[in-house]
C-alpha cells in the first residue's frame, strides 16, 4: 500500500519533468531583485510550504484510516464511533492546515512585498 501511495505522490512531479517546472512553491523574488536571489522570506515560505503539505498529506492519511476503521467494524459501535471520531478530527485539522497556509501566505506576501 506504502508503495502505490509513493508512486500516486510521484506522478505529479514527473508530469512536470518536460516543462522544467520544479513544482515547487517559491513566490518570485520581490521586484527590483534579480530572479536567483533568494531572501529570508522565500526560504521561510518554501520551508512553511513543505511543512503544510507534509501535515495535509498526514491529514489525508488519517481520513482513510478512519474510513477503513468505520467500514470494517462489523456492527461494533465503539470501533464505528472510533472511525467517525478520527474522520471528523482529520477534515477539522485539514480546515486548521488550508487556514494556516492561506494565514502564512498572505503575511509573507505583505512582508516580501512590502504592504505592511
Amino acid at each position: 500500500m506504502f508503495l502505490v501511495m509513493a508512486a500516486v505522490l510521484a506522478l505529479p512531479s514527473l508530469a512536470l519533468a518536460q516543462a522544467g517546472s520544479t513544482g515547487l512553491l517559491i513566490p518570485p523574488a520581490p521586484q527590483g531583485l534579480p530572479a536567483t536571489t533568494t531572501t529570508a522570506t522565500t526560504l521561510l515560505l518554501y520551508i512553511i510550504n513543505i511543512i503544510l503539505a507534509v501535515v495535509g498529506i498526514v491529514t489525508i492519511l488519517f481520513i482513510i484510516i478512519g474510513g477503513f476503521r468505520y467500514i470494517t467494524s462489523a456492527g461494533n459501535e465503539e470501533a464505528a464511533e472510533s472511525g467517525k471520531k478520527m474522520i471528523t478530527n482529520a477534515i477539522i485539522g485539514l480546515v486548521v492546515v488550508i487556514l494556516s497556509y492561506v494565514i502564512i501566505r498572505v503575511i509573507m506576501n505583505a512582508l516580501a512585498y512590502g504592504l505592511v
